[in-house]
């Protein structure tokens, strides 16, 4: 019903337009009569805004269901639909409920998270996340997806880190473009969230961050940038949290200086649902269209708020005697009708496909790619000839990971569990697979109506699940233990942070006791955040195998069994113990309720541990292969700086395995003589190269003058200064293979 209706609502509004404008003559939908009224798009909104009454400018500003907001049907103008993202589609709920509609075409393919796709170290690869996700979008008549999610990995705590890409500016701008770019080709908006500074979530409505300029600008505005000025992103979703005082939904400074003043974003500012809290500071502060008042996001509001939201009839009211202008009002319209355009009436978006098989081969792709090898001694991953018989231990290997989380949750159309995929791939091989619960964490199967199904609950206790484990282990050829995280409250899970860096459920004590009995062990961690690993001098071998999404059994038997050679990248660090991290230093407290002042600046993640020599666990861009490439003497080629102010840097890097792989050069700037704290060094490059074995292969980067500079906050501008620079190349920010020095005259 719902495409029937926006189709007869386009043809409307199309009729109007054409009748009103003297002498076109035009109202077929044939050849340039769309490409006209597409490259017109800012006419064709002045054209709308003009016809439009108060009360019909008034409502199409705020929600009129969980996820829509209402249109002009007097004009043809369809509604406005969401839906949750961003690594699959959300299933379709009641209008004003979180329960489920009861749909039977509403399954999807899940994608990985986040954290993975931005592991890939690969800009293809997010290009083909966006295109497919976008597909799935279009196919389901959505116009507005609420993702990806780019805000900084600050602390190992953060229950949503999982949705985003990880802890570098320079890494996450560079993922989240061509994810928009893939998404928005299907005429499907993307809602690049959560801006900004959302960095914890048990008090994500109270906390009021505060920070240097410096801090914002160099680390956790970049990604919103690129997002706005590199994608086109045709909506921002504004954050719970406060900004120096107030709310980010209706932040001055956030939305309208920096976003709209600085960056010339032209989209349109969404709140996250229930963000709102004051009328006046709605209107005048830069958000334009209001969701989810009246609950916590979470939970039902009151079926006849629509009409109590804060842009609602309050903003009519004071419209209406003069208290707030219809000149702001109109600019807010713009806005909103300039992102309809964009969307429900745009005449060239494609058809779009749900659960195809090419989305499922993208899924299992995206996985490969970002699985990250973090240790492999003994050569005891990829598994061997010699290999006959397979314990796979762990809960994760058997519990559905895309149902739960929070907002990402979803209703898959199937997902290959990593026990599934293992035995489908040993089959092949004729080797057996056995397998042990070896924890009971977390039985619940369902959230908002979505139910996996599965039937976990075990009445067995500690001791009895970890003596079948060990004796399971005792006599396998290999052990894969298959834990982490999963996605309930205090874990990888919106709404909550996690308590501790440890591993749950005591599967410490569970490695340890399994290595005990087979030192041929390979520990698969299921997660979105780095964990503790007081064990890791009793195995072997370690893999951050992510959540995978619809196809992660598959996508982990692939590099489990070598016939994909990992290539992903850790796009955060991982340190040996919380205390190392600088949000939880000694004396700081954490989550935070009210002020909390970012004191590290810019000194996050690998900045942190380098800038206070500190050891992580493993690296920013940390990640092993099944084969060893070897980086090749660098040299700087200075021609370019008159012609266009590049400098290019160019060395050769060889595979010297048996094996096909891929590398990901890292390319990172340090500044020598900065009269100001700098980092040791800053990530500003990476190309992800294909290597066959015993292949060469030239890489090259261009370095020009704005990789040099930083945020100067008494000019409020970035600056290079002159003096000694060095350029650092290598496989990880820990793992530095070649040097070039240089000059900024």
């Amino acid at each position: 019903m719902k495409s029937i209706r926006n189709l007869l609502f386009f043809v409307a509004f199309a009729l109007t337009i054409s009748c009103g404008r003297q002498g076109t003559g035009k109202t077929s939908f044939d050849g340039p009569v769309y490409q006209d009224r597409h490259a017109d798009l800012e006419a064709r909104v002045d054209d709308a805004l003009a016809r439009m009454t108060l009360e019909e400018k008034v409502k199409i500003l705020h929600a009129q269901s969980k996820f829509s907001s209402a249109g002009v049907p007097r004009l043809g103008i369809p509604e406005l639909w969401c839906t949750d993202g961003p690594h699959g589609i959300r299933a379709e709920v009641l209008w004003d409920e979180w329960s489920q509609a009861g749909w039977t075409n509403d399954s999807i393919v899940a994608f990985p998270a986040l954290t993975c796709l931005s592991a890939t170290w690969n800009t293809e690869m997010s290009a083909l996340y966006g295109k497919s996700i976008g597909e799935e979008a279009r196919f389901r008549e959505k116009d507005v997806l609420l993702g990806p999610g780019v805000n900084i990995y600050r602390t190992p705590l953060n229950g949503r880190n999982f949705e985003y890409m990880g802890e570098d500016p320079y890494l996450s701008s560079k993922m989240v473009v061509p994810y928009i770019k893939g998404v928005q080709s299907n005429g499907v908006a993307t809602c690049v969230k959560h801006f900004c500074l959302n960095n914890e979530e048990t008090w994500r409505h109270e906390t009021d961050v505060d920070l240097s300029d410096r801090a914002l600008y160099e680390i956790y505005l970049p990604a919103f940038k690129a997002a706005v000025q590199e994608g086109g992103s045709w909506s921002i979703m504004s954050s719970y949290n406060l900004y120096r005082g107030q709310y980010v939904s209706h932040n001055h400074r956030l939305l309208c200086e920096i976003l709209k003043d600085e960056w010339g974003f032209d989209g349109a500012v969404i709140s996250d649902w229930g963000g709102v809290h004051d009328t006046d500071e709605a209107i005048t502060n830069g958000l334009d269209l209001e969701f989810g008042t009246w609950t916590d996001g979470m939970r039902m509001g009151k079926t006849d708020s629509y009409s109590q939201y804060y842009l609602a009839d309050a903003y009519l009211e004071r419209l209406r005697d003069g208290r707030a202008d219809v000149k702001t009002l109109d600019e807010k319209c713009r806005r909103v009708l300039r992102l309809l355009f964009r969307t429900a009436m745009n005449p060239d978006k494609p058809f779009g496909s749900q659960c195809s098989e090419e989305h499922y081969a993208a899924a299992r792709q995206i996985i490969g790619e970002g699985i990250v090898l973090l240790k492999n001694e003994r050569g005891t991953l990829p598994v061997g000839r010699d290999v006959k018989k397979i314990a796979v231990i762990g809960e994760n290997a058997v519990k559905m990971m895309t149902v739960g989380g929070g907002s990402s949750s979803l209703k898959a159309q199937r997902e290959v569990l990593p026990l599934d995929g293992i035995k489908e791939r040993a089959a092949r091989d004729g080797i057996e697979v056995v397998f042990a619960r070896g924890y009971v964490g977390d039985v619940g199967t369902s959230f908002d109506g979505v139910t996996s199904g599965q039937d976990l609950n075990d009445d067995r206790g500690f001791e009895a699940i970890l003596e079948e484990a060990v004796e399971t282990a005792r006599d396998a050829d290999l052990v894969l233990f298959v834990g982490g995280l999963n996605k309930s409250e205090r874990q990888d899970c919106e709404g909550t942070d996690r308590e501790s860096l440890e591993l749950p459920y005591r599967q410490g004590e569970i490695i340890e006791a399994l290595s005990a009995v087979n030192p041929d062990i390979a520990v698969l961690l299921v997660s979105g955040n780095a964990v503790s690993m007081p064990w890791i001098t009793s195995v072997p071998a370690v893999a951050q195998v992510w959540y995978g999404g619809s196809e992660a059994g598959h996508g982990i038997a692939d590099v489990v069994f070598g016939d994909v050679n990992p290539s992903g990248k850790l796009p955060f660090s991982f340190p040996l113990r919380l205390e190392d991290s600088p949000a939880h230093l000694p004396g700081k407290v954490f989550p935070v309720n009210g002020k909390n002042y970012y004191e590290e600046g810019i000194f996050v993640g690998y900045r942190w541990f380098e800038h206070k020599d500190i050891k992580p666990l493993f690296a920013f861009g940390h990640g092993l292969s099944y084969t060893d490439f070897e980086y090749g003497e660098a040299a700087l080629d200075k021609s370019g700086m008159k012609e266009n102010g590049t400098i290019t840097l160019s060395l050769t890097v060889k595979n010297t395995g048996d094996r096909d792989g891929k590398e990901v050069v890292q390319l990172y700037i340090a500044d020598k003589e900065a009269s100001v704290d700098r980092p040791e060094k800053e990530l500003k490059g990476f190309e992800k190269v294909f290597l066959k074995a015993g292949e060469t292969k030239k890489v090259s980067f261009a370095i020009d003058v704005d990789m040099l500079k930083f945020f100067d906050e008494e000019t409020h501008a970035w600056k290079a200064e002159p003096g000694a620079f060095e350029a650092l190349v290598g496989s990880a920010s820990d793992d530095i293979r070649v040097r070039c020095s240089f000059e900024l005259f």
